[in-house]
């Protein structure tokens, strides 16, 4: 679409606002969902994980379904309870079944008639799949559930979970498929393998057993036409000590394809070896083709926490850039056994920072620098892959990244992807562990998601903070790269382009833009997709930390956003959808 365009954007305003209403007699929580729209209906999923139908050309509302006040459920949300949006099936028939499929974090699925909002009493129990009932008894009652859209490829739905990541005991991550019929399980596909399965021998003698996590927490991409299913896969439990799961541990932090049909592997390839940093692969791989010796390749790029993107061959997963095993540090915590070795990728260079140091502490002030440069001295410095240790260790990037999960946009008409990353280090402490019965992996626990921050509680490496990066994959080198965001109060002191932290991520139109809100400041942003250029901006009702998405209904094009705030950018919290249109 192209209706809105780099010469017109200037002019854009708000067509429709849409509020929830859960901001009333509670505490807001953030919306993480990416609208869907389809025959002019939009379906987007709520703060507190209602499914709501609104006509998309007035945001009027059609119809709501609240799975948590009508079905109550013994199980509470893991992962906060976000929700980053549904999913839509339809048998492709005129006047045939639509389905919305809405997976929630309490472990359950429901699928909801389209037209209006009403459970499919041939699904599950009643239009309800209790998730619970596959999983291992161990588990049955830990955190378990959806928190991104589970995907379809024809009749298969395909589903992920966030669940624990220890020390205390987890329940499994493994991928599972459903009929979207009848709920009746079709395939598993194990991503911590038992014995006589692929990978097992990457796990040390029984450490396999039990172990929590390695989950795709972060959704899928479907090559329907190709009957593949990709995922990246998250951290195995413990996130921050392995010395109970010596080895590099398949199929933790691997991109994989599988079979959609019989969810049989085809390929995979893990971009970290033995995670110690909670750098999950957060986001499935986007689907791409680029230009690769001379020919056009049908692709996938993998964004990753830790600042790289990595391409892979679409059937094959043979990575169409180098990748080498570099060196990294060891690590001192006894019964640990950190890789030697990491795969970095030659091209595309990194997104995000690698190192910290004295030549790249913040340099907005003196006082800012000498409070970071104070918390040096007890901290373990350096290159990127710092092992967790009892003196504490610099996690850079974050545990924000790079990337999260808002992934990347592509464009195929040039072959450019655009990624939003973080620059905000962290740091990482392990002690020792008191008796706990619920402890299950390893003897130590981490003293908490401690971000690196300055006296006035800005980020402690030099700016940008926030950055929006132009890749051309063709070629493997930076397009261009521009500061996201700003903070008000440090541009009045003439401390300009910082970017600031950010969640949420960004679409690209034949337009000409790229569209993206993410930024701690509030504010929805579209930049020239050729030069970087910020060619229009406009305040929002509270952060969009979600991924906007553009429709047209009756010849106008629109842009929406969720305008929730709160969660880990800790701002004000809002309720609203907001669509932006031309006058």
């Amino acid at each position: 679409m192209e209706q809105i365009n780099r010469g017109n954007v200037a002019q854009l305003k708000p067509a429709w606002t849409y509020h929830t209403g859960e901001l009333k007699g509670r505490s807001g929580k953030t919306i993480e969902c990416t609208p869907i729209v389809i025959d002019g209906v939009m379906y987007v999923t709520t703060g507190h994980l209602r499914v709501v139908a609104l006509d998309a050309a007035t945001g009027r509302e059609l119809w709501q379904f609240n799975p948590l006040k009508d079905h109550p459920y013994p199980h509470a949300p893991t992962s906060g309870g976000v929700n980053r949006g549904c999913a839509y099936w339809s048998d492709q028939q005129p006047g045939g079944q639509r389905r919305i499929m809405h997976g929630i974090s309490d472990g359950r699925i429901f699928s909801l008639d389209a037209k209006t909002g009403r459970l499919d009493p041939n699904f599950g129990s009643g239009g309800i799949l209790d998730l619970r009932r596959g999983l291992p008894a161990y588990a049955a009652g830990l955190a378990y559930g959806p928190t991104s859209a589970p995907a379809l490829c024809k009749d298969t739905l395909i589903v992920g979970v966030s669940c624990g990541e220890g020390p205390e005991l987890a329940a499994p991550g493994d991928i599972r498929a459903f009929d979207v019929h009848s709920g009746r399980e079709v395939w598993r596909f194990r991503t911590v393998p038992g014995p006589g399965e692929f990978g097992h021998e990457t796990w040390k003698g029984d450490s396999w057993k039990d172990r929590g996590a390695a989950n795709a927490w972060g959704g899928f991409s479907v090559d329907g036409d190709r009957g593949l299913v990709f995922a990246g896969i998250g951290s195995a439990a413990f996130d921050f000590y392995g010395g109970d799961r010596h080895r590099a541990n398949l199929f933790a932090n691997c991109t994989i394809a599988l079979d959609a049909k019989t969810g049989a592997r085809v390929w995979h390839f893990q971009t970290l070896h033995h995670d110690l940093w909670d750098h999950d692969l957060p986001v499935s791989p986007t689907l791409v083709t680029v230009m690769h010796n001379g020919q056009k390749t049908d692709a996938v790029a993998q964004v990753t926490k830790t600042g790289y993107v990595f391409l892979f061959a679409r059937e094959s997963g043979r990575p169409l850039f180098e990748v080498q095993e570099k060196p990294v540090a060891s690590s001192d915590v006894p019964g640990e056994e950190a890789s030697r070795t990491q795969p970095i990728p030659v091209k595309p260079p990194p997104f995000a920072a690698q190192f910290l140091d004295e030549t790249n502490v913040t340099d907005i002030g003196k006082a800012n620098r000498e409070s970071i440069l104070a918390q040096f001295r007890t901290l373990r410095t350096g290159r990127a892959f710092l092992p967790p240790s009892f003196q504490g260790s610099v996690v850079i990037p974050g545990f924000l990244g790079g990337a999260n999960w808002s992934g990347a946009s592509f464009d195929p008409t040039t072959g450019w992807l655009y990624v939003n990353s973080n620059n905000l280090p962290d740091s990482v402490t392990l002690k020792e562990a008191g008796p706990s019965k619920a402890r299950r992996y390893g003897p130590y626990r981490h003293t908490g998601y401690i971000q690196l921050r300055d006296c006035e509680g800005y980020p402690g490496i030099k700016p940008p903070w926030g950055l929006l990066n132009a890749i051309n994959l063709n070629t493997g080198e930076f397009a261009w790269r521009a500061p996201l965001g700003e903070y008000a109060e440090l541009k009045a002191r003439g401390v300009l382009h910082t970017g600031t932290e950010n969640i949420g991520g960004t679409i690209v139109t034949a337009g000409g833009l790229v569209i993206i809100a993410a930024t701690k400041d509030e504010r929805i942003h579209a930049f020239d997709k050729q030069t970087g250029k910020l060619l229009w901006e406009h305040a929002l009702p509270a952060g969009g930390y979600a991924t906007p998405s553009t429709y047209m209904v009756n010849g106008r094009q629109y842009i929406v956003i969720a305008a929730g705030g709160a969660g880990k950018m800790e701002t004000k919290a809002g309720d609203a959808f907001v669509a932006f249109a031309l006058p």
